[in-house]
């Protein structure tokens, strides 16, 4: 168990401070939407609440590695083009030839650097809250599959799949 924490790739991507407006003045807490992956295919994204941030780094972290998902990965891309959504965010996300890098805004790169992709391209279409571009890409990560895997949930071969 300790091994596999140690090689967890863990990246803070927005930290939003918010203000309660109490007798005595202004009281300031803290969010952290933070994803954690192992760079090999499992990725998972948690938001911590706090009145400190390094609480609510903690807390988000913790809440990531709760909801770790495998990811379908063919080499050091993804299978297929596809879109996810959450909310107003939808994020396209493209496979890219190798030595492409990952061509993405910062919310989405740290999803895919987290979840190990080498070679993507995305575009953030709509609205660019990070709270929902991480859950869209999120949904785009985990709705990918490889043709075997679609082949053998609808009882063809993949030949007849493709044609």
């Amino acid at each position: 168990m300790e091994e596999e924490e140690v090689q967890l790739i863990e990246k803070v991507v927005y930290i939003n401070r918010v203000a309660k407006v109490v007798k005595g003045g202004r009281r300031f807490s803290f969010s952290a939407i933070v994803v954690v992956g192992d760079g090999k295919g499992t990725v998972g994204a948690g938001l911590g609440k706090a009145n400190e941030v390094p609480e609510a780094i903690r807390k988000g972290g913790e809440r990531a590695r709760k909801d770790m998902a495998p990811v379908s990965l063919l080499d050091d891309t993804i299978p297929h083009e596809v879109i996810g959504k959450s909310g107003s965010s939808s994020v396209l996300l493209k496979p890219a030839r190798p030595g492409t890098g990952i061509i993405a805004g910062g919310a989405v790169r740290a999803v895919l650097e987290a979840a190990g992709v080498k070679n993507v391209v995305s575009k953030c279409l709509r609205s660019h809250n990070p709270h929902n571009l991480v859950k869209a890409t999120l949904d785009g990560l985990l709705s990918l599959g490889t043709p075997q895997e679609f082949a053998r949930s609808r009882g063809k071969t993949v030949e007849e799949l493709l044609g």
